[in-house]
């Protein structure tokens, strides 16, 4: 009876061992599922950052990428509308020079003039210097050549169209006359 007991007590023991055992994988492996799942959000919290990040950033890129354009088309209408200008600018320059008896007319000539060139330096044209400049290829076209052995090579001796400039673009370059 002893031994059944014994045998009796070795079964519950391995009975209760096997259920503690059985226990403690379920809970291993629930802790096992538990940190794969955290493990699996941190993973999605990690990619959906790295996602947002990089559409953050394209998004930036996109934004300047337009700005820089609108830029550029903004400055090529400007360039163009101003050189469409520059003819109506030299022939009220024409008429200023020319000698009118009624002085109420070439006041008011003068007046829109001095408002269309105030229109014109508004937005940025600039007009290229001349007078008593040393000619430069970049601005300024030569048209005629003087020979005066007094005046310095390549000096601009007249000026006879003016040009002008927009954000360091020349619009239209300086006819001028040149001292050899």
């Amino acid at each position: 009876m002893k031994k059944k007991q014994r045998e009796t007590a070795e079964v519950a023991e391995e009975q209760v061992e096997s259920a503690i055992e059985e226990t403690e994988a379920e809970e291993i492996e629930a802790e096992v599922e538990e940190a794969v799942e955290d493990a699996e959000v941190v993973d999605s919290k990690d990619q959906n950052l790295e996602r947002l990040q990089r559409l953050m950033a394209e998004f930036d890129n996109y934004r300047k990428r337009t700005e820089k354009e609108k830029s550029t088309v903004y400055d090529m209408a400007v360039s163009s509308i101003v050189t469409d200008l520059l003819g109506t600018v030299d022939n009220f320059e024409r008429a200023l020079k020319q000698e009118c008896s009624d002085k109420e007319f070439f006041d008011g000539v003068s007046m829109i003039y001095k408002q269309l060139i105030g229109a014109i330096d508004k937005i940025g044209v600039k007009v290229i210097e001349t007078e008593g400049k040393e000619f430069d290829p970049k601005y300024h076209n030569a048209i005629f050549h003087v020979e005066d052995e007094n005046l310095p090579k390549n000096f601009i001796v007249e000026e006879l169209q003016r040009g002008y400039t927009f954000k360091d673009k020349v619009l239209r370059h300086s006819l001028v006359k040149v001292a050899n």
